[in-house]
């Protein structure tokens, strides 16, 4: 082939979803309804009923193009945040805002900081405009605040900090977010990924920052993947500065999000029950696996969201011999965890299954 492509492209790598049970299915010649998938954090509830109804109507509507600026869904974002609609941008996916802001903000040579351990779209983000990743020690499987903003240079854009963090599931202090907060220069963009912030009892609140306008190098990015249930749908939003969100709306393509993503999420923020259900549910498999894992002897990281890494050896091993058992997990190679794996909560019965087949896989 002798098409000129993006030079950027030559070492980018692909990212490796969670696999699919049709997918799964296909391969070892499973029956699909045998198989259980706990390898994406999704909500093993499913999604809301009132949104399943809400796109029950909205599908009626589906030969005209969505609202290109979701002016409902996000006036009614806005009310429960205390926010303002001019602080708000929605992505297909919080991985589309991510996108958005590479665009904004990244040229060639310029370089973001992560963790290591960190989400795989960060650098993979940054080395799509061309730009450097600097990747700052882990420091117990969790973010190192202060060695990251020593790690910062004159060329540093962006700083990505997931709290809690996917995949390893820690969360950095209150204290050390504000205290990182106040040590990041003006100058360089404070990406706070909160994907997970709904499953804490106690989130740190940083949407009084937004609020006032206090800092405007902060963004805070959410998503309605998790704990919503509406991850096949693509739905997740930024929460930033009015003048930094108008430059990502530049960016932001016609109709990015789709009018049954409108529909569903715009029902789901009043569904208090299934936001409730989910959290019950996924407080209680964490205390099962972590009693589990205790008596197994097994390694694992205290988790803060919807799943948990257990060290269990060879981790791809042990990972393609689940999947024979009809367990779908996540293997942590990808992250440089060989030896572990990454188990979303399911329902209790998921849960004892998994469990149940971790054990035949590791004799335990």
């Amino acid at each position: 082939m002798k098409l000129p492509l993006n030079p950027a492209l030559a070492n980018l790598p692909v990212y490796q979803p969670g696999r699919p049970i049709a997918e799964v299915a296909r391969e070892l010649h499973l029956d699909p309804a045998s198989i259980i998938k706990l390898a994406s954090n999704e909500n093993p509830l499913g999604p809301s009923p009132k949104a399943v109804e809400a796109m029950r109507h909205a599908i009626n509507s589906s030969h005209l193009y969505p609202d290109g600026n979701a002016f409902y869904l996000k006036q009614k974002l806005a009310e429960k945040l205390g926010v303002e609609p001019t602080h708000l941008v929605l992505g297909n996916g919080s991985n589309e805002i991510i996108e958005f802001i590479g665009h904004a903000l990244l040229a060639p040579g310029d370089n973001i900081v992560v963790s290591q351990y960190c989400f795989a779209i960060y650098p993979i983000v940054a080395r799509m405009m061309s730009a450097d990743v600097i990747t700052v020690p882990a420091r117990d499987y969790g973010h190192d605040l202060r060695a990251m903003v020593r790690a910062i240079t004159p060329r540093t854009k962006i700083i990505f900090v997931a709290n809690p963090n996917n995949p390893t599931g820690t969360l950095a202090p209150e204290a050390a977010v504000v205290e990182l907060i106040n040590n990041v220069p003006p100058h360089v963009l404070l990406v706070m990924d909160e994907a997970y912030i709904e499953f804490l009892e106690h989130p740190a609140d940083l949407l009084p920052l937004v609020r006032r306008g206090d800092f405007p190098n902060i963004i805070l990015m959410r998503t309605f993947s998790k704990i919503f249930g509406l991850a096949g749908l693509r739905l997740g939003y930024g929460i930033g500065h009015p003048e930094f969100i108008a430059a990502l709306e530049k960016v932001r393509q016609p109709f990015n999000v789709n009018a049954l993503a409108q529909a569903a999420a715009f029902a789901a923020l009043d569904d208090a029950e299934h936001l409730a259900r989910t959290r019950h549910t996924n407080a209680q498999g964490l205390e099962y696996f972590v009693l589990a894992f205790r008596q197994m002897g097994l390694e694992f990281v205290p988790s803060h969201a919807n799943f948990i890494l257990v060290k269990t050896g060879d981790g791809q091993r042990v990972f393609n011999e689940l999947q024979k058992l009809g367990v779908i997990t996540r293997p942590m190679a990808g992250y440089q965890l060989p030896e572990w794996l990454r188990i979303s909560v399911g329902t209790a019965a998921e849960n004892t299954r998994c469990l149940a087949a971790l054990r035949t896989v590791l004799g335990k």
